[in-house]
């Protein structure tokens, strides 16, 4: 059975105001574990995951026209990234990400912390779906590991990887608990429910969109990290789709519509912390709201995602247009189908990406500077890049289609409270 644990706060001395150094009473939610649960979806709400099923799996099986397979895989996981992020309020542009990603590239030291950490999420989750196939375990080990690769080179490098050792809450002050929305499971509860909800991970009873929708309310819901958890979270949703077999070439752009949902995918998420045994009406109401919401989120993404790469193949027969005869496999030739994925790239870059020597890049980027399809950009002080300016634009449409316009995603407080280093 779900339920609270009451605790005292004491507050420490050297807090700056009378808010801040409130002592109080709260309580601590500890929900139920996963493992034998039995979920019932409604009519309405089981044609809403079976028709979100379909439509990833049409994008999955149709993502290796004209921009690619792996070219489209960069893009959605590039979007996926830069909105999860946005969820948490760390907001970037996308040539701002991309002359970022090129930098790193050439080594140069990081100037961009925003930039640096939405790349770190990027990465976080590509380690995540790049180390596993369908019907693959799905370790508790690699739910870690994604959060270790998240935090990796932050001020909070120290708590990648590992189960926060305090309480935590959501909301509020970020000195108490006192006025939190939310406050998870105390920490000794940490362990043993994400044991479990790894373990429900691994289980196939119910359809992949609606699995996947439980482990990340219940990822949420636990809070087992001392930061990263919302981007963590969302990750985890890709880990069950990519088990599950649904998502196989592709990252659903999920987290492009949370973004823009944001006050509803917060009340969603909160909906499914009922109090009572798991059989209680509350318990049933909740999760098929949650589930409903989700596979909505996940059919709309497959349509944008669809629309991003109808747009990218105009852009490139567009440039075929304007390049005239292009010989098949050349260098050139496969620079045009790689740039969607990577609209900026140096000539080292675009030589690893298309399979070709250094001087075959760098020719086959004059040929495409020359009809501008190709613009040169300083990344850094003294290093030379270049980039796509029309699928730069088409990206920060994409990214943006569906991000909140007016900071939406920044109407809860954060969800998160940084333990302050011993003195």
């Amino acid at each position: 059975m779900s339920k609270v644990i009451r605790r005292r706060w004491v507050s420490s001395l050297d807090s700056r105001t009378r808010r801040d150094r409130r002592s109080c009473e709260y309580e601590a939610y500890v929900p139920d574990p996963l493992v034998g649960q039995v979920f019932t979806l409604d009519g309405a709400v089981a044609a809403e995951v079976a028709e979100a099923e379909a439509s990833i799996t049409r994008l999955d099986l149709e993502a290796s026209s004209l921009t690619g397979s792996e070219t489209l895989a960069r893009i959605l996981l590039r979007a996926e990234a830069v909105a999860s992020s946005r969820i948490e309020g760390l907001e970037v542009g996308a040539r701002r990400l991309l002359h970022a990603e090129a930098a790193r590239s050439l080594e140069a030291p990081p100037s961009d912390v925003t930039a640096s950490e939405v790349l770190g999420n990027i990465d976080a989750m590509a380690l995540g779906v790049d180390q596993i196939r369908a019907g693959d375990h799905l370790s508790l080990a690699l739910v870690l590991d994604v959060h270790q690769r998240l935090l990796s080179g932050t001020r909070l490098d120290e708590f990648g990887g590992r189960f926060r050792n305090e309480q935590n809450w959501i909301g509020g002050s970020s000195h108490n608990p006192c006025s939190a929305a939310y406050v998870p499971p105390p920490p000794e509860y940490v362990a043993d429910l994400m044991e479990d909800l790894c373990a429900f991970c691994n289980e196939d009873g119910l359809p992949a969109v609606a699995q996947a929708a439980v482990a990340h309310a219940q990822f949420e819901t636990i809070h087992p990290f001392v930061d990263g958890n919302g981007r963590t979270g969302r990750a985890l949703i890709h880990l069950v789709l990519r088990r599950r077999g649904l998502a196989n070439r592709v990252l659903l752009p999920v987290s492009l519509v949370l973004a823009t949902w944001a006050k509803d995918y917060i009340t969603a998420l909160q909906g499914v912390r009922y109090r009572g045994p798991v059989t209680c009406p509350e318990s049933h109401a909740g999760a098929n709201r949650w589930i409903a919401q989700f596979a909505m989120a996940c059919s709309r993404a497959v349509a944008d995602a669809a629309a991003f790469e109808e747009r990218a193949q105009l852009v490139e027969a567009d440039w075929r247009a304007r390049l005239g005869s292009v010989r098949r496999n050349s260098a050139a030739d496969r620079l045009l189908q790689a740039l969607p994925g990577a609209p900026v790239v140096t000539v080292t870059t675009a030589a690893s990406l298309i399979g070709r020597t250094f001087p075959a890049a760098n020719n086959a980027i004059r040929q495409l500077a020359s009809v501008g399809i190709l613009k040169q950009v300083s990344i850094g002080r003294r290093n030379r890049a270049y980039e796509a300016p029309e699928i730069i634009t088409a990206f920060a449409a994409l990214e943006r289609q569906l991000a909140s316009p007016e900071g939406d995603t920044l109407a809860s407080p954060p969800a998160r409270r940084v333990p302050q280093r011993p003195r």
